[in-house]
C-alpha cells in the first residue's frame, strides 16, 4: 500500500484481506488496511453495495468473509509486487523477456494486463535485467511435476518411469512425500514400493507419471528437506571418511549434508567426516578441495585416489611451462645452465 491509498484503494485491499483471510475481524481487517474500525466496517459496507456478498458472523469466532458467487474482479498488483515478480523470476535464472519461454511468456501476459504506472518499471526491468543461466539447474518439464505435486496433495499412489544418470531404466510405484527444489534441481522425496525404503528422485530424470492409485498418509512430522539433505549423502557406491584437524563447531561451516555426517573424535579436538559418493574425483576436487581446514582422507581407495589425482595435478601447475608454450621473456632450464659463470639467474620460488 502507498502511504495515503485512496478509499478505493482501500476497499480493493478490504476485498483482497476477506478473500485471503475468511473469518477476518473488524479490528484485525482495520489494523491491516491502517483505519479505525468504524472505518473498515464502512468499507465493507461499500462492498456489499458493488454487490460483492459479504457475509459476517456475530460472537467471539465470528467475522467477514466472502460468500460464494462472487465474480472475481481483475488481478490488482502494487508496483513493488510487479516487480518482486520479475526479479522473483530472474532468480530463478529463467528468461524474463524471452517468449518461447514459458515463465516469460506468463510474464508478459501479466505485465501487460496490468496499469501502465504499475507496469512500466516492471517492463522495463524485464526487458534489461538479465539472468546469467544457472548450469547445474535442470528443470522438469510442467506436466510430470503439476502430476506429482497434485499427487502430494491427494497423497495418491502414483506409477513411475525413471531413468537414472547411467542410463538404466525401470518403472514402480511410489507414494509422493514431497516435492523439493534444491540448488536448481527438482527432487521427489517419496517411499518406494520396489526398494521398500525412502528415496528421492530427479524430477528431469522421471519420464512419466501414472497418478490414481490407492490413498496413503504421508507422514507429518518429517523435515522432507533435510530427509534429502541427509538422502543425498547416504547409499551411494563409494565410501568416504575425512578426518579435519578442528572441532567440529568449524568444520560444520563448510560441510553440506550430501558430503556425509559429522562426528568428534575421542579427544573431542577433531572431526570425522563419514559418507558415500558416486563421484570421488567430485567429491574430492570440488568439495573438499574448497574447505580451508587441514584434512587426512582415510577412505575409500577410491576417494583417496580421486585426492591424489587433484594434488598431483595442483602440484603441477606450480612447474615450469613446456618450452614450446613458455610465455616470452621466460627461460628454460637448459638454457639457464649455458649462462656464463657468475651470470645471475631470476629468482624461482620452490615448489610447495
Amino acid at each position: 500500500m502507498t502511504a495515503n491509498p485512496s478509499p478505493t484503494g482501500r476497499a480493493l485491499r478490504a476485498l483482497e484481506l476477506l478473500q485471503a483471510q475468511p473469518g477476518i475481524t473488524a479490528g484485525r481487517l482495520a489494523a491491516q488496511i491502517g483505519v479505525t474500525e468504524r472505518a473498515a466496517r464502512r468499507y465493507v459496507a461499500i462492498l456489499r453495495e458493488a454487490d460483492i456478498p459479504v457475509e459476517s458472523t456475530r460472537g467471539p469466532y465470528g467475522g467477514y468473509r466472502v460468500g460464494r458467487g462472487i465474480r472475481l474482479p481483475p488481478l490488482v498488483f502494487t508496483a513493488a509486487e510487479a516487480l518482486g515478480l520479475v526479479m522473483a523470476v530472474l532468480d530463478g535464472s529463467h528468461a524474463a523477456a524471452d517468449v518461447d519461454d514459458p515463465v516469460g511468456a506468463a510474464l508478459g501476459k501479466l505485465i501487460r494486463a496490468l496499469p501502465e504506472n504499475v507496469g512500466r518499471p516492471a517492463a522495463t526491468m524485464r526487458q534489461h535485467a538479465l539472468a546469467a543461466p544457472d548450469r547445474g539447474a535442470l528443470r522438469p518439464g510442467p506436466e510430470i511435476t503439476s502430476a506429482l505435486v497434485a499427487a502430494v496433495a491427494a497423497q495418491r499412489r502414483v506409477s513411475i518411469g525413471y531413468r537414472s544418470e547411467s542410463g538404466r531404466q525401470w518403472a514402480e510405484d511410489v507414494d509422493p512425500w514431497a516435492v523439493v527444489v534444491r540448488h536448481g534441481r527438482w527432487y521427489l522425496v517419496c517411499h518406494s514400493h520396489r526398494a521398500g525404503a525412502v528415496r528421492a528422485y530427479r524430477i528431469d530424470r522421471i519420464r512419466s507419471a501414472a497418478a490414481g492409485g490407492e490413498q496413503f498418509r504421508a507422514p507429518g512430522d518429517l523435515d522432507y528437506v533435510g530427509l534429502l539433505e541427509q538422502h543425498l549423502g547416504t547409499g551411494w557406491e563409494f565410501q568416504a571418511k575425512v578426518i579435519f584437524d578442528a572441532p567440529c563447531e568449524e568444520v560444520a561451516r563448510y560441510v553440506s549434508p550430501p558430503m556425509g555426517r559429522l562426528g568428534r573424535t575421542g579427544d573431542g579436538e577433531r572431526c570425522v567426516l563419514t559418507g558415500t559418493t558416486s563421484n570421488p574425483a567430485m567429491y574430492a576436487g570440488e568439495w573438499l578441495a574448497a574447505i580451508p581446514i587441514r584434512f587426512h582422507v582415510e577412505g575409500g581407495p577410491e576417494l583417496r585416489a580421486a585426492v591424489a589425482a587433484v594434488a598431483e595435478r595442483l602440484t603441477a601447475a606450480l612447474g615450469a611451462a613446456p618450452d614450446d608454450q613458455r610465455s616470452p621473456g621466460t627461460t628454460s632450464k637448459a638454457a639457464s645452465r649455458s649462462r656464463a659463470p657468475g651470470s645471475k639467474s631470476p629468482a624461482v620460488p620452490p615448489a610447495t
